[in-house]
């Protein structure tokens, strides 16, 4: 099964193409240009690498780069500059996922392809009638006008949960929200939720990203688990963070 992975570059998606290879899958990815990816991605075999700015694709090469895909995870997102908050595009995350999903309906694919986003436990889930604490509603209404990528993350899980239903044809999805990111080199012990169990503002947990990359991964590879989190926005914390 191939798998594209865009926003490859970052410090998650990396860990995500480094898992994939790791359990033998085929992976694409979709990267701005070759610098922040390990080496080895240029020696594996199993690896294909495309160097393109995602939303200046038409809609001919996008179509290509999914056709035959049978998953697809997007760790798409700002870099933390005063250009990458405020410059354009401001939608790269919504835009992104929206461009995707419309190339993989085209592609008529005859099981659904599944589509995991990376998002953020500061966004809400409405559709589910999640409920936050009123200091972090208050605070995340200010970040979202202030902070342009906050609005884009809930702009990109909205967009999959308005047009895809739990038993749409075509695509299947999960959207990943960690608590505040933290690096480490070892997969260590995590704990999913439904939805968040602290306060996301003011009582932060930690998510190590190799072990967002590993649910990911775990995701893919796993029926029984996929189907337990399928449509959902499972909340993903290191055990004791």
């Amino acid at each position: 099964m191939t798998t594209l992975v865009v926003g490859a570059s970052g410090a998650t998606g990396r860990l995500v193409v480094e898992q994939l290879l790791a359990e033998g899958r085929r992976v694409k990815v979709i990267v701005r240009s070759m610098h922040g990816l390990p080496e080895t991605f240029a020696r594996s075999e199993g690896l294909t690498i495309t160097v393109a700015n995602l939303l200046d694709l038409n809609d001919g090469d996008l179509l290509q780069q999914v056709q035959g895909c049978r998953a697809l995870v997007s760790c798409l997102g700002h870099n933390m500059t005063l250009k990458g908050m405020f410059g354009q595009p401001t939608r790269l995350v919504a835009q992104g996922v929206q461009r995707l999903c419309q190339a993989i309906e085209k592609t008529t694919p005859q099981v659904p392809v599944k589509f995991i986003l990376m998002n953020t436990t500061g966004n809400q889930n409405t559709h589910a009638g999640e409920m936050v604490p009123m200091s972090q509603s208050i605070a995340v209404g200010l970040i979202r006008r202030l902070l342009p990528p906050h609005a884009d993350n809930e702009a990109a899980a909205d967009f999959l949960q308005s047009n895809y239903g739990v038993n749409h044809s075509k695509i299947e999805w999960v959207v990943v929200r960690p608590d505040s990111l933290i690096n480490d080199e070892l997969v260590t012990e995590y704990e999913v939720f439904p939805s968040p169990i602290r306060n996301a503002i003011f009582d932060a947990g930690t998510t190590s990203r190799i072990n967002v990359a590993n649910f990911m991964s775990r995701l893919l590879v796993d029926k029984t688990l996929w189907r337990a989190w399928q449509g959902q926005m499972p909340v993903i914390y290191n055990t004791h963070s």
